[in-house]
C-alpha cells in the first residue's frame, strides 16, 4: 500500500508501466467534471471507475482483495478512509475470478488510513482494503484499475 499526495504520483510511475498513463489522465482531466461510470483508458488493462459512493462506518465496510488488478483510489469530493489488513492476516475465502475480487465479510480491519482530497492510495494485489469509510453520506471518488 502507498498513500501520498497526487503531486507526488510521478515518483511511483516506475512501479508499473501503466502508471505513467494514470498520471497523464489525472493531469489532463478536470476530475470534478468527470462523469460517473467506467472510462476506458487502455482497454481492460487500464480504466477508471468514477463513483458516487455511499459513506460507511468501519464496521460496515467490507475488506476486499484483488489478484490481477492494482487499485489506485482518489477521493474527489471529500476525505475517504480505508480499512487495511495485510494478506498474511486474511482468512481463506472464495475468489470471484470474473470480478477479480475476494470479499471478507465480518473480518475486521487492523488499521484505518485516511486519504484526503488531493491525495491517492494504491492497493496492490492481495492487500486487504475496506473502502468507502466516511462520515459523508455520499461522496465522489475515482478508482483506477491497473493490470498488475
Amino acid at each position: 500500500m502507498i498513500i501520498d499526495l497526487l503531486e507526488n504520483f510521478e515518483k511511483y510511475i516506475s512501479l508499473n508501466p501503466l502508471f505513467k498513463e494514470v498520471l497523464t489522465f489525472v493531469q489532463s482531466t478536470n476530475l470534478n467534471e468527470l462523469e460517473t461510470g467506467k472510462h476506458l483508458i487502455k482497454g481492460e488493462e487500464l480504466f477508471v471507475n468514477v463513483q458516487e459512493a455511499k459513506g460507511k462506518t468501519p464496521n460496515e465496510a467490507v475488506l476486499e482483495t484483488h489478484q490481477k488488478m492494482i487499485d489506485i483510489q482518489i477521493p474527489i469530493s471529500g476525505d475517504e478512509s480505508f480499512g487495511y489488513l495485510p494478506c498474511s492476516e486474511l482468512p481463506e475465502m472464495e475468489y470471484n475470478e470474473a470480478k477479480d475480487m475476494t470479499l471478507y465479510p465480518g473480518v475486521p480491519s487492523r488499521d484505518i488510513i485516511t486519504c484526503k482530497k488531493g491525495m491517492f492510495v494504491i492497493f496492490f494485489p492481495l492487500e486487504g482494503h475496506a473502502p468507502c469509510i466516511s462520515a459523508q453520506t455520499e461522496f465522489k471518488k475515482m478508482i483506477f484499475k491497473v493490470k498488475s
